[in-house]
């Protein structure tokens, strides 16, 4: 019984670490960021978030509507959520490079698809020609627990190889489905 209590003690701390370490992360990030743009270019994107939400507050939308969007958006976040079984733990964004047509950010994503958990990180490089903008996936790096099927290691491979995020995100959602599936069965046999 006591061995239970430490465990989840322990759980708990490590949970609290690792909170400790993205929110370090984050920070880092945000203070890294605002070294790339100048002090002018800050209080103009100061000035304007002020006068868009000046504008929004003295007429478009009262604080009630705002309310009601808000909960209409976690509602249709929560069905997508249940509907394709990714559930995103934290994700962090770092930009790398940015110039006026280029910019290269480089994201940190965890979660989990039914009960399978996953890491990716990559860089994501969006270049704007003229009104097109166009984005390429690179340094795709994918970590997950793949304890008995050596071809989700495979898969994985192939898919940092490539680059290709929706082929991931399309083959785990159904991977995961019938993981759990098997599961499930497995244990209602024991």
């Amino acid at each position: 019984m006591d061995e239970d209590i430490f465990q989840a003690y322990e759980d708990e701390i490590h949970a609290l670490e690792e909170e400790i370490r993205l929110l370090t992360e984050k920070y880092e990030d945000i203070r890294q960021e605002s070294t790339f743009f100048s002090d002018e270019e800050i209080l103009k994107s100061i000035k304007s978030i002020q006068t868009e939400t000046q504008g929004e507050t003295k007429g478009h939308q009262s604080p009630s509507d705002l309310i009601a969007e808000l909960e209409s958006l976690e509602r249709d976040l929560s069905f997508l959520m249940e509907f394709t079984g990714f559930h995103f733990t934290s994700h962090s964004k770092k930009t790398v490079e940015k110039t006026q047509n280029r910019m290269v950010q480089k994201h940190r994503l965890s979660g989990k698809c039914h009960s399978l958990p996953f890491q990716l990180e990559f860089q994501l490089l969006e270049m704007q020609n003229n009104e097109k903008v166009s984005a390429v996936v690179s340094d795709l790096s994918i970590v997950m627990e793949s304890r008995e099927d050596s071809n989700v290691s495979k898969f994985v491979s192939r898919i940092e190889e490539h680059g290709d995020l929706l082929t991931f995100f399309r083959s785990l959602s159904t991977y995961a489905e019938w993981y759990e599936h098997r599961r499930r069965t497995f244990l209602h046999f024991k």
